[in-house]
């Protein structure tokens, strides 16, 4: 029952109920109005009733001189109502002064009599329909809680295929075999081969683990379920276990094919960690999980596919051999890997002939399928804003701003002062980036207001690669507090425009010592255990496994690598004191430096005489002054300080 149905229903029910209302009254009237046949009688003696309509059930209805009307009932089927009312008393000489007319019963009247009584049953009985359905969802009968969600496509016209799925390789070969199987089980089983019961796609948001499935339905030609992990769950108790149940019976009966299930992290977390223990609602539908893929026999070819991007969550029965057998990663895409995406979602779409993809992708490091797609869409519709017949590198560049930072807030208004402090601020976040060996080049500086952010500087890698070293993060932390150093310098004040840098430098100090082994003075070691609250996924507290002594030094050796690379930031700008005024005067005059003027500025020759290039990526770019990104926690990240702005 769609909205529109459902409204009209409650329509009917509401004027129903008025009408039952009416014709109560009415009813309540007539009755209020009937006297006895000897009443009558009287009445005609005393010469007050002026006529009288008679029925077949019996019903006298007299008009008295004052328009009154008064009812009477007498035997039903009476031939005669003269006689009956002469019998009773009444005088002949008055009867033959009130006018007599004989009439039949209305059918209309009879109906509606009908309805009036069972109305208030049928009122009754449409509002708990419409409670069962408020209660289901509207895609399920009512009292089908039991049923399975699932949506099938059939395999017989595939609209997804491995030709769709681009930046993954290895996952494309080894769900290969899964595609093999389905389409000739008998090879395998002739060599007493055993086809994995499940895969579990593992991967980061957006890296095409949906996409991935459904390909491989495609491919295989087999009918496929897909259902979402929460959608197993209720309120009702073994609803999730019943629709695991019929889930499978169905696919059963469809075989060979594939049941994909998303996100099964919302139904398959470890149990015992819930709030209702072993009684859990989730940890019965989890249990049914696990007995149903227990039962699959090798000749009944139901491969279930499962997505998350929390696989340290799941429960270890789960994983185990005989369920998921083979876990597939989908992890973010190298250059060659965003190149192929890229030129995927560019299908269909007219690229201008300055387009090069390949640009594109070396511009974006740490860009999933998800990003590049959206990319892609914004570079569309910023050509569409512009009327353009084609899509132009221009509009790619653009777009690539726009995804990252945000668009443009140049109707922001802001003061000479602040414009000059903004200026200075990001100056000197690009003087330290330029100048120290171990950072990422510096591609744009800006001092126009992106997002939540008052200016940004933006540095890109020059490869993918995700280990980083000691040195590395000394110069990147001395590079994200090179916009405090600068406004100490030359205001001799400080602001509250470095508080995200800040933040971010001192977790990456922290991490450096207690995660990744990089104090001299406590070595190679892990210092503290993570507790985290399964059922919700969430960090919420750190085990110390060390004395009070050891924190001490730890504390020692974060204010030690931050003091260090604050200083080391302070010298830099000292020692080009000519450049950073240089550099702010150029912001505050044209608001934005590409990376050729910015190098002319410095006094070093541009890299050839290629153009820039587009935008930054999402994993390296540095925002800051009045707010700098922050980064998420990762033990190994891609790049010690975030990008999406935040403000001071």
């Amino acid at each position: 029952m769609n909205n529109r149905s459902r409204n009209v229903f409650v329509y009917v029910l509401i004027i129903a109920a008025i009408a039952a209302i009416v014709f109560g009254v009415r009813n309540n009237s007539t009755n209020a109005r009937e006297i006895s046949v000897s009443r009558l009688v009287s009445d005609i003696n005393s010469g007050r009733v002026s006529a009288i309509s008679a029925s077949d059930e019996g019903e006298l209805t007299a008009t008295y001189d004052n328009n009154d009307i008064r009812t009477a009932q007498i035997p039903a089927n009476t031939e005669d109502p003269v006689s009956v009312l002469a019998s009773l008393g009444a005088d002949k000489e008055q009867l033959n002064t009130v006018e007599f007319e004989f009439t039949k019963p209305s059918n209309l009247f009879n109906w509606i009599g009908l309805i009036g009584t069972f109305l208030p049953l049928l009122l009754i009985g449409g509002f708990i329909y419409l409670m069962l359905r408020q209660a289901q969802g509207s895609n399920n009968q009512a009292m089908s809680f039991g049923k399975s969600r699932a949506r099938m496509f059939t395999g017989d016209q595939p609209t997804v295929t491995f030709d769709d799925v681009a930046g993954a390789d290895e996952a494309k070969e080894e769900l290969r075999e899964v595609v093999e199987f389905l389409k000739d089980p008998e090879r395998f089983i002739q060599l007493g081969a055993r086809i994995p019961k499940g895969v579990l796609l593992v991967g980061h948001p957006g890296t095409g683990k949906t996409l991935l499935a459904k390909a491989v339905s495609g491919e295989a030609g087999v009918p496929f379920f897909s259902i979402s992990g929460s959608e197993f769950v209720e309120m009702f108790v073994g609803v999730g276990a019943s629709r695991v149940r019929d889930l499978f019976d169905q696919a059963k009966r469809h075989s060979p094919c594939i049941i994909f299930v998303d996100e099964i992290d919302a139904v398959g977390r470890q149990r015992g960690a819930g709030l209702g223990g072993s009684h859990d609602e989730r940890e019965q539908t989890l249990n049914q999980i696990l007995v149903e893929m227990d039962g699959f026999d090798t000749d009944t070819n139901v491969i279930i596919v499962a997505a998350t991007n929390r696989p340290d969550i799941l429960d270890p029965a789960l994983l185990r051999p005989g369920r998921f057998d083979r876990r597939v990663v989908l992890d973010r895409p190298d250059m060659r890997g965003r190149e192929a995406i890229l030129k995927v979602h560019a299908r269909g779409k007219p690229l201008a002939s300055d387009v090069d993809l390949s640009v594109l992708a070396k511009s974006s490091p740490g860009f999933v399928g998800a990003d590049l797609e959206n990319l892609v869409n914004e570079a569309a519709i910023v050509a569409a804003r512009k009327n353009k017949k084609s899509i132009s590198m221009r509009d790619f560049e653009e777009a690539l701003e726009r995804v990252v930072l945000g668009p443009e807030r140049r109707s922001r208004l802001i003061s000479e002062e602040e414009k000059r402090l903004i200026a200075y601020h990001e100056a000197g976040h690009a003087i330290v980036f330029h100048k120290l060996p171990h950072t990422d080049p510096v591609r744009k500086v800006t001092i126009v207001a992106r997002g939540m952010a008052g200016g940004v500087t933006w540095t890109m890698p020059e490869n993918d690669g995700a280990l980083g070293t000691t040195k590395r993060y000394f110069d990147q932390i001395a590079g994200a507090l090179g916009g405090r150093a600068a406004e100490e310098i030359v205001f001799g004040d400080v602001t509250n425009g470095a508080s995200s840098d800040l933040e971010n430098v001192t977790r990456i100090a922290r991490t450096m010592v207690t995660r990744w082994g990089m104090s001299p003075k406590l070595g190679p070691r892990v210092f503290g255990q993570k507790e985290e609250l399964i059922f919700l996924g969430r960090e919420i507290g750190e085990q110390r496994d060390y004395s009070e002594s050891v924190a001490e030094v730890i504390d020692e050796e974060v204010h030690e690598i931050v003091s260090t690379a604050y200083t080391r930031a302070l010298d830099v700008l000292r020692e080009n004191r000519d450049k950073l005024d240089a550099v702010a005067e150029r912001l505050i005059e044209v608001e934005t430096l590409g990376r050729e003027e910015f190098l002319e500025l410095m006094g070093d020759r541009p890299p050839g005489p290629a153009s820039e290039p587009p935008g930054e990526p999402a994993a390296r770019a540095e925002a800051s002054a009045k707010g700098d990104g922050k980064q998420p926690d990762s033990d190994m990240p891609p790049a010690p300080l975030g990008t999406a702005p935040s403000p001071a």
